[in-house]
Parts: structure tokens; sequence; C-alpha cells
């Protein structure tokens, strides 16, 4: 069924405002750098200023003799008990992975790098003497350029005799899910199209609201251990794996984290510094980083050149899609940084209804930042890339892009589709979501528009940008995650206990930074149980209240998470079954559980699960047999991943003469399955948009020639604000995913995936009549001036310039 979700009478599909919000906004919060410990010291990094270089000498004399430090560590000092940064997702068997540890004792590979810990009694007293401590330094060649490292011309690790780290493909043939790509190709040639483009997708920085913060207390039984992370149960295990401290003596708390959007899914080594540092002196210590060291050192990401060929017929069916990326990882492998291109391999095809396809990562290693995911991790690259290819084949052929799309989609009579990556798409109605944002939009009227500008030469050009989107969401099954020698699996564990006050506690694995958990699954466990909303309290963050996990990100926390409380709420009701019908005196089979309540078939006898809640509590009358207590948990692990998908338009208008771009119309109708609450989803949307349009026209980090981080604030890394953007028309169409029984999908990620296309089309049709076949991300006014006065691709500002194409041939130039 395809339709617009009615709100329903119960909690499922209500607008409920975020329980969360109250304590944020009025302050009473509880961020980590918020918490002080009686006699907690704090600790300031010294970093490498430079992006490769042996460490030939550290002098900490004259930090040690500042005010208030109490002690100064090398990464000698700390020795192996600072443990080691993992990487869970060794894509290929034969990786090259270099060795990370949080403080390197020999060498720095990127700038930015900690090469000593200062700790004193106050946070400017530590980095007062940070200042102090003297590093010498051999500098070294360092590997710079993404596509001169992918040729070891400079290599990033010299001990490494490499910088590739790993080379992971697919091929549609050999996977037994379509035909030969070459093959398709080489038919194109001869009587079709072949569309080959190279796209850039530029590095990025997460830019969370709140800066990374770690507190360790070694003090207790246990070392206590509160992160301004994604992953608390990760983390843990990480620390474990790498310290050799027994897990069970590890407590990590997430208290409020202020987003996140992939940057905080890292065990991090200042993470592990301060647990190093705590262990060794035995008190409490504290680290926070600034403004600038989250934008220089926290993991960057994207960071791709695509090279794209696409076959299709004279007609505009597709017949073929050959992808070959680069993928910089940065100065090493993050925890799951190397798996993020892998991700994308399965998005390429989209929605289409490719029958050959071929895919290839090659991931390299430079003297930058490490990379990992970043909202959508991989799936944002992917759309990117095919929805532009989908646009310039709509050029070629001189039809307008809706109508290519159109012609290659996945029909709604179609699903279940397996795709020629070898996924099964559950559900979707790519034409009911198309319609609807067309109507929105008032596309027809748009072109009307643009044509008449077009022909009386107006000087403010109008371009119409489409994107098509389809996502795997939901990061499971375990299965296939273990198939793609992924370290972890892709289950969600949920807890439910029962008050004898007649209250209901919910413990999920899910670890929430922002994305209003608490007010979503207390809709979902009132909904199901038939208790008040108010009277559910959600328990998350903290792994010694929420004993299993597997955290948030890749847009599980829901379909993942959301069913596992679904399946332990089932349970609470058929545990408090049989107690029931003890005291209703009834036969167990004969009752009917709805409302909240048990009541006996054809009459109105009844007791609310609270009561018996209340009942179980006492125990003064339960059956025989039966256990004083209806808390359940229960463990989920989906069988498939979810697709949410979406058509997302957007119109701008560009001043030629200056070449700024202001967004004019953005519309969008997207397809999450069911929604619990329209009001989060919206929230979820209108932030995914902004992130996504920002890559679009305003942000890129960029090094200099010598690997410094020249965007390393706010004044030069763009961020947008409200001013900067506009009003968005939102809307969703739903088909039910199969594979849960809420029938929801993702929707976290949803809005920066489908964007950014959507834009930069948007941008390069308004410019096609003036040559003009890309602009390199960001669009800034320099570069599409560029563009229009070149009747190029507006260049590319950092190591690299953007290729230009002359599209009568389709071959690079």
């Amino acid at each position: 069924m395809t339709a617009t979700q009615e709100p329903t009478q119960g909690e499922i599909g209500r607008d409920r405002r975020r329980k969360e919000d109250q304590r944020l906004i009025t302050g009473r919060t509880r961020w980590t750098d918020n918490i002080t410990l009686p006699g907690m010291l704090h600790l300031a990094m010294v970093r490498s200023p430079f992006p490769h270089a042996r460490i030939t000498g550290i002098d900490t004399a004259a930090a040690k003799a500042g005010p208030n430090v109490v002690a100064v560590f090398t990464g000698a000092d700390l020795g192996e008990g600072q443990g080691a940064c993992i990487n869970a997702w060794p894509v290929v068997p034969d990786q090259v992975t270099p060795a990370h540890l949080p403080m390197p004792t020999d060498r720095v590979a990127f700038a930015g790098e900690t090469v000593a810990v200062v700790v004193a009694r106050s946070a400017a007293e530590a980095r007062d003497a940070a200042e102090l401590v003297e590093v010498d330094y051999e500098e070294l060649p360092a590997a710079l350029d993404l596509k001169e490292a992918a040729e070891n011309t400079v290599l990033a690790h010299p001990d490494l005799g490499t910088n590739v780290s790993a080379v992971w493909r697919f091929d549609s043939a050999e996977a037994g899910t379509g035909g030969d790509v070459e093959q398709a190709i080489a038919e194109a040639r001869e009587n079709g199209i072949v569309i080959e483009r190279e796209y850039r997708q530029q590095r990025l920085i997460p830019a969370f609201m709140e800066p990374r913060s770690v507190v360790v207390d070694p003090t207790g039984e246990q070392i206590t251990v509160w992160s301004a992370t994604q992953v608390p149960h990760i983390l843990r295990f990480a620390i474990a794996a790498t310290t050799g401290v027994p897990e069970s003596k590890i407590r990590v708390i997430a208290p409020d984290v202020g987003g996140g959007f992939g940057g905080k899914l890292q065990q991090t080594p200042e993470e592990m510094i301060a647990f190093a540092v705590a262990r060794k002196l035995g008190k409490p210590v504290k680290f926070t980083e600034t403004r600038s060291e989250s934008l220089l050192t926290a993991h960057h990401g994207r960071d791709q050149w695509q090279r794209l060929t696409l076959a299709a017929t004279k007609d505009g069916h597709v017949t073929g899609l050959k992808v070959d990326l680069l993928a910089d990882l940065g100065a090493y492998v993050a925890i799951v940084g190397g798996g993020v291109p892998v991700l994308g391999a399965f998005m390429f095809n989209a929605i289409y209804k490719f029958p050959a396809y071929q895919f290839q990562t090659t991931n390299v290693l430079t003297n930058k930042t490490w990379t990992d995911a970043y909202r959508g991790a991989g799936r944002p690259e992917a759309t990117f890339a095919i929805e532009r290819l989908m646009d310039e084949l709509a050029h070629e052929l001189g039809k307008d892009p809706l109508e290519v799309r159109e012609l290659n989609w996945i029909k709604h009579e179609e699903f279940p589709f397996t795709t020629v990556a070898g996924l099964e798409y559950d559900s979707g109605n790519y034409e009911a979501a198309t319609a609807r944002a067309k109507e929105m939009f008032g596309y027809d009227e748009l072109r009307a528009e643009q044509a008449e500008r077009r022909a009386r030469g107006d000087r403010v050009q109008l371009g119409l940008g489409v994107s098509t989107f389809t996502e795997m969401c939901g990061l499971a099954p375990s299965r296939v995650l273990g198939s793609l020698n992924y370290g972890a699996g892709g289950w969600e564990h949920a807890e439910i206990r029962m008050l004898a006050t007649g209250k209901v506690e919910v413990v999920t694995g899910a670890s929430a930074h922002g994305q209003g958990h608490e007010t979503a699954f207390s809709q979902i466990v009132a909904d199901r149980l038939g208790v008040p909303f108010e009277d559910v309290e959600v328990l998350h963050g903290d792994t010694q209240i929420s004993h299993k996990g597997l955290d948030t990100y890749g847009s599980r926390s829901l379909v993942v998470g959301g069913e596992a409380l679904v399946r332990a709420v089932d349970k609470v009701i058929e545990k408090a079954r049989p107690v029931a019908a003890h005291l209703l005196e009834a036969s167990a089979d004969d009752l009917e559980f709805s409302d909240g309540r048990f009541t006996v078939r054809g009459t109105d006898q009844g007791m609310a699960i609270t009561e018996i809640a209340t009942a179980v509590f006492a125990a003064h009358n339960l059956p025989d047999g039966v256990e004083a207590s209806i808390d359940s948990e229960a463990t989920y692990d989906p069988v498939n991943f979810n697709y949410p998908h979406g058509t997302h338009l957007c119109a701008v208008e560009i001043d030629t003469e200056t070449g700024q771009v202001r967004m004019r119309k953005y519309a969008c109708c997207d397809d999450i399955g069911n929604v619990i609450n329209p009001l989060i989803v919206s929230g979820q949307v209108h932030g995914g948009l902004v992130q996504g349009i920002a890559q679009a026209l305003w942000e890129e980090a960029v090094y200099d020639d010598n690997g410094t981080l020249v965007t390393g604030s706010f004044v030069d890394y763009l961020l947008p604000t409200a001013a900067d953007t506009i009003s968005f028309d939102l809307d969703h169409t739903t088909s039910p995913a199969t594979t849960n029984s809420l029938g929801t999908k993702g929707v976290g990620e949803a809005g920066t995936i489908a964007s950014t296309p959507a834009v930069v089309n948007a941008v390069v049709d308004a410019l096609r009549p003036y040559g003009v076949h890309d602009v390199a991300m960001p669009c800034t006014p320099e570069r599409v001036w560029r563009a229009i006065n070149s009747g190029g691709s507006g260049g590319e500002t950092t190591q690299a310039a953007a290729p230009h194409f002359d599209e009568s041939e389709g071959a690079a130039q």
C-alpha cells in the first residue's frame, strides 16, 4: 500500500514534542564537559604541526615546571597501557592496516596527531603548559594528493611499502546478479550511448555542536568513562580489548550528547589517552577539545574521486554501470573507515534496473586526518554520482531528467526486487513519491518559467535539480555483515521493566545523540502496552544500565532498536497472561489484550497490565510455577536492511554576472514506511537537508601544499545558518517495510543523501546554455562564475583540478 499515513488515535503516528527538549533548552542537561569530580585533573594535548615527521626528541622539563602541572606523558611513558585504536572492518583479508597508537612514539602521520599530554589542575594551566613542551621533528615527505598517493609517489607509512590499504571489487557477472558490464559498454559504444564522467566528493567535517569530551574516573571498583560518544558499548569493548582491562571492570556512560553525524562513532585517541593517564595517576581526569582541535583531528568524511561509465540504449534505457573509486582514508584505517566506500557499492545502482554493474574501490592512505562515516556513510557519495549521471544521460538524449528516471526505475508492482548489486528491496513506490514532489514543487510551471528566462537572456537564470534516491539503512543483518568481514553484528537489545507503581522503564542499547529516542521509544511502548506516554521512562547510554547494545549509527535505532522494543513488550504481555488468568479465574485462552487491559472474552471482567505488575511485585497470589516478574528483554537481528526512498526537487537562481547561487524552492517527498512521530521525522529531514545542501554549496575541508588544514575554524569552514537556507516543503508517502512489525524505515540520513545532487543538478541545469556540464563542489560563486566564463566545470581548489568533459563525445578532456 502506498498512501499518506493518517494519524491514529494511539501514539503511533502522533506529533509528540520531544521529552528530551525540556532539559536541553532549560540548561538542566549534563554534557560530559559539565561533569566535575573531586580531585579531577585536566588534560591538554601537544599536537604535531607536521603531516609527516619523525619524532627525534621531546623535552618536557619546562612544561613539568609549569604552575599546577601534575605530569607530562609521551607515548613512550604510557607504553602498552595506552592501548590501540581499532579497525573493525578489514574489507579484504590482505588489507594493509597501519598500527594506530593513540599517541605515537616515533613518527607522526598527520598534522594534529598527539605526541604528548599535559596533566594539570585546571584546563587553562594544562593548555599553557602544553605550549612549553618542545618537540624535535625530522620532517618527512607527505602523501597529500589522493591520486598521487594511489600511485605510491610518496608513502604515508614508509614501513608498509604502499599507500593502497585495500582494493574491494564487486562484479555482477561474477556474483551472478547481472550481466557483463564491459560487454554492455562495448555494445553501447557501437549502437547506444556511453556517458563517462569523473566527480569529486570533497572532504567534509562532521562539525557537531558539542566538541568531543571525555572524563575518566579510576577510583572505584570499576573504571568509569563518561564520553560524548555515539557508541558507548563499542567503546567499552575497544578499551577492554586493547588495554587488557577486563570488560566487567569498565563502565562507559554517554550522557546527553550534542550531535554526532558519524563523527562520534570512533574509539578516539583522546579517550584512550585519558583512560591511560587516569589509570597511571589513579585520579579522575577530563579532556575537552577546542573547536579548532575538533575540526583538525576529529575524523573527516567523504573525500573520493569517482570515475563512472554509464551505458544506455539510444532511447535512454540503462544497460550497464561501471564505478571506479579512489577513497582517501587519511593517515589510519578508522573503526569502519575502509568499509564506507563498500557500503556505497550497493547503492550506485540506486532505484534503477541496471542489467550489468561493476564496482571497485581503491582505499588509499594519506598524511591527512583519518576519514570515516559521515551522515550517510557511502550512500550520499553513491547517490550523488548516479543522480548526476542520470542528468547527464537526460541531457544527451534531450529529455526531461524525470522522464529518463521513470524510464529506468523499479516499478511499484515489481517489489520485492533483487537489484544488480544483490540486495532485495522489499517495498517502495517511486511513482507516488515523485508525483507528490512534482505537485508540491510546481515542476511544470517552473520549467515554463525557465524557458522564458532563457529565451529573453535573463541575467539571473533558473535551474531545476532532481534527485531520486534509495538507501540501505538499519545496519544489519549480522550474517550479511559477517560475509563482508565486518567485525560486529547488526542486532539490538531492549528490556522492559514493569514497576510496582504502574510505571514502565524501557532500557535500550541504542544510544541517542539528538534524534529523539526517548520520545519515539516511549510512543512505541505506550502504544503497544496500553499505558500512558508520560508513564514510560527510557534509559540508555550507560553500559551498567543497558548492558547489551550496538549503539547508534546508520539509521538503525528505530528499525532495529524499535523492533527489539516491540518484541520485549510482546514478551511482557505473554508473561502477564497466566497471572491475569489466575487472578481473573479464567482460562488464559479466553483472555484478550487491548488498550493495556486483559479482559475475559465476552465479559466486562478485566485487569490492567499495570495492576498485574503490582500483583506480581507483591507475589501474594501467583499461579504455581510462575516467577515474580513480568519484566522481559529481547534481542532483534534483522533479516534484511530497509530501504527508504524519495524524490527531492530543488530550484536555484544564479546571477550569471557574479556566480551567486540562491535557492528559491526545495520540495521533497520521502517514503520512510510507517511514521512513529511526524514532528521528529520533519526535524530529521530538515537537518539532513541542510547538511546535504551545505556540501553542495559551502562546506569543504582544504589542506595546503604543506599538509596544513587551512579550514581549521568556522571562519574558513563554512557552516550554514538558518539565514543561509530557505523553508522546505516536506511530505511523505507510505510503503510499509515488510521486514519489521512496525513497518518503519530509517530517516536519519535521508535528507543528506538526497539533497546534494538535487542542488548541484539545479546549478548545472541553470548553466547548461553556457556549455557548463559540471561545477565542482562546493559550488561557490567563484567556481560558478569561472564555469560560466570558461564553459567548464568551475575548477577545483584542493590538490587537483576537476576534469573537463566534451559532452558531444562523453569523454574526458
